[in-house]
């Protein structure tokens, strides 16, 4: 019997069996004043806790069976990485209806094929009730996609469509050696008919140029009719093979209906609860947003149940945190047991409604956190200056933050061409940028970086200890376009991505690396230290890819080109504060 047989339905799990009490002492720790920033933050201690308490029941627990890539002592099992599949839970830190301080947990889509476990707060709609309309239409569905595939393997259509190609390809033959001969026609008539006008006159003449006439119109029917004889002959196919093909486009668009009609239906059933006690659907939450089209999986994260199943209950949110348990998806960036924010494309419109009424920590990344740090000037002359950006400022303005590396430079510079901007850094990146003050150092310069003649090398901390002294990483890379500004690797729509590093030392469990990125992909060395086939080690501070700290440990420290006037070689360097 499957192991999960044995569970007993939804309904039948309350919510005093699903709220879970500390194990530890608490009273050391001060709650929160804000509910979490799901999309940047640091775990709550309490968070941290319950997450830890939640790894151990995964750890020990035996009464469902998930294969997560783990070893026997539930660390990461390379052997068992590639069949193997991490799952995203969350926790949320609650103060029960009778003043309790607890946790929920939850885990995003589904596990060992069940979306309802013992511990775990239920999904928002379940659609794998046996007594749900989804199985019922899913199975419609289902068997018009056996319907379609059982009418595309007659082979019938296959020969057809095979006899179809042919005849196009003979016509095609046929109608070259038709027009080669048209061509070659046309020449000799043209030698006759100025032999005829020199030798002949009268009706002797009119005679050969009417003969030479009719046969150029006999050349050029005779194509037409080639044509005629050819569409009949392949039209008469095409019919045969519509006539067999009629009930399969039938049946697509069938399915194709019922399928728009049962997600239409399922964005209903999603509703989500706010802290007002107002509900929306998924339909109405998307309908606004730039893709008013719920992405698949929607509502099925961590996070939106775990809201939600608090509000339906009377609990109250107080903070909450969401890790990865496993091996690591092929393209994301997930590493065990590590501490991500929600996701955008999903996750965004919907927490954004269901946060309204509660009060929420800031968005960090509204926030301008180089306000106070200045902008070192490291070289100036007429045609460029290079500056030293402070991690935390913008390298050029953002949709809510105009303060930037760009706009400090421009009220240096302020009757200048320019500045204009060649290449930027992240915002929680630190280092060299260099801005051209002309358009013809613009133009030079523009064309260094884009031949890659520019040479780039940062210093970066990664937590782990690297063993090798030196290596190169090549992960293809393109925007999460479900999870952005995330970048994904992709070995199929990837563009290429090259990093070389170096080891410069270890300490402390971490590793300080020179890097050198032969390209210049977006996120491309916090993903290639982070990612389980690059480094398989985060940056210090990293937010996106890793935890974050006081600030993302990643510095340009030297930067070489040529100067677009003299030509000579100009290499600047800046020590880094890590």
């Amino acid at each position: 019997m499957h192991p999960n047989a044995l569970f007993t339905p939804n309904e039948l799990f309350t919510p005093d069996e699903l709220f879970t009490c500390f194990n530890a002492t608490i009273d050391q720790f001060e709650l929160p004043s804000a509910f979490t920033f799901p999309f940047y933050y640091q775990p709550h201690p309490l968070c941290v806790l319950a997450a830890s308490e939640l790894q151990q029941h995964l750890a020990t627990q035996i009464d469902w069976q998930h294969d997560f890539g783990l070893s026997d002592d539930f660390e990461l099992d390379n052997d068992k990485a590639s069949t193997g599949m991490g799952k995203m839970f969350g926790v949320l830190l609650v103060r029960s209806p009778s003043g309790d301080l607890g946790y929920f947990s939850a885990f995003s889509g589904k596990i060992a094929e069940q979306n309802i476990l013992p511990n775990f707060v239920p999904p928002v709609f379940d659609m794998l009730a046996e007594e749900g309309f989804f199985q019922t239409e899913l199975e419609a569905i289902t068997a018009l996609n056996t319907q379609v595939t059982a009418l595309s393997a007659n082979p019938q259509i296959t020969q057809l469509s095979n006899q179809i190609g042919q005849y196009q390809a003979d016509y095609k033959t046929l109608e070259q050696t038709q027009r080669q001969a048209m061509i070659e026609g046309r020449a000799q008539r043209k030698q006759q008919r100025q032999q005829a006008e020199n030798t002949l006159t009268g009706d002797a003449l009119k005679a050969e140029l009417d003969t030479l006439a009719k046969q150029s119109v006999a050349e050029k029917n005779n194509l037409k009719y080639l044509k005629l004889e050819w569409d009949e002959k392949i039209a008469a196919l095409q019919v045969q093979l519509v006539q067999l093909t009629a009930d399969i486009e039938h049946a697509k668009q069938q399915r194709k209906t019922l399928s728009n009609a049962l997600q239409n239906k399922l964005f209903e059933q999603y509703c989500f609860l706010n802290a007002r006690g107002e509900e929306k659907s998924l339909k109405a939450i998307f309908a606004p947003t730039a893709s008013p089209v719920p992405p698949a999986g929607a509502g099925e994260c961590a996070a939106p149940k775990l809201l939600h199943y608090a509000y339906k209950h009377g609990f109250t949110p107080l903070a909450m945190a969401e890790f990865w348990w496993g091996a690591s998806p092929k393209s994301e960036v997930r590493q065990h047991r590590k501490f991500y924010p929600s996701c955008h494309g999903k996750c965004n419109p919907i927490l954004g409604h269901m946060l309204e009424g509660l009060t929420v920590d800031p968005n960090p990344l509204e926030q301008n956190w180089a306000q106070d740090k200045a902008l070192e000037i490291v070289y100036q002359d007429d045609a460029i200056v290079v500056v030293n950006k402070p991690s935390g400022l913008l390298s050029v303005p953002g949709k809510t933050i105009q303060d930037s590396a760009y706009t400090r430079v421009l009220g240096m510079f302020p009757d200048v061409e320019g500045p204009f901007v060649l290449h930027r850094l992240d915002m929680a990146t630190s280092g060299l940028l260099v801005f051209a003050l002309t358009r013809r150092a613009n133009k030079s310069l523009q064309k260094q970086f884009i031949t890659r003649g520019v040479e780039k090398r940062y210093i970066a901390m990664v937590e782990g200890i690297v063993a090798q002294s030196e290596g190169e990483i090549n992960l293809p890379m393109r925007g999460d376009p479900d999870d952005r500004p995330r970048q994904l690797v992709c070995f199929e729509h990837g563009k290429p991505a090259t990093t070389y590093w170096q080891l410069i030392h270890t300490e402390n469990g971490r590793s300080k690396l020179h890097m050198y990125p032969k390209t210049g992909r977006t996120h491309q060395l916090r993903v290639h230290c982070a990612h389980h086939l690059g480094l398989n080690m985060s940056m210090v501070g990293d937010g996106l890819y890793g935890d974050r700290d006081t600030r993302l440990h990643l510095h340009a420290e030297q930067l070489s080109f040529d100067h677009p006037y003299t030509h000579q070689r100009m290499t600047f360097s800046v020590d880094c504060d890590f």
